[in-house]
């Protein structure tokens, strides 16, 4: 099974997240999302992938979102 996770080091929940799955035996391929930002295509798969309000899979407001230059209206 091939796992990614768009991981930002310097949240404790994304750490938490990659601490879980290595502690399963999952070792996913790591992709730090600030410097490699998803495509909006990348990202209308994962919302097609996951289902629902894409607006509820982002805390607005975060700054990583900010850096990205978007804002929950924008999806």
């Amino acid at each position: 099974m091939s796992l990614t996770i768009w991981h930002n080091p310097r949240c404790s929940k994304s750490r938490q997240t990659l601490e879980l799955l290595r502690s399963r035996g999952i070792e996913p391929t790591i992709r730090e999302y600030l410097k490699q930002p998803p495509s909006k295509a990348e990202v209308e798969s994962l919302v097609a992938q996951v289902g629902g309000d894409p607006t509820a899979l982002i805390r607005d407001g975060e700054p990583e979102f900010k850096t990205l230059g978007q804002k929950k209206s924008d999806l």
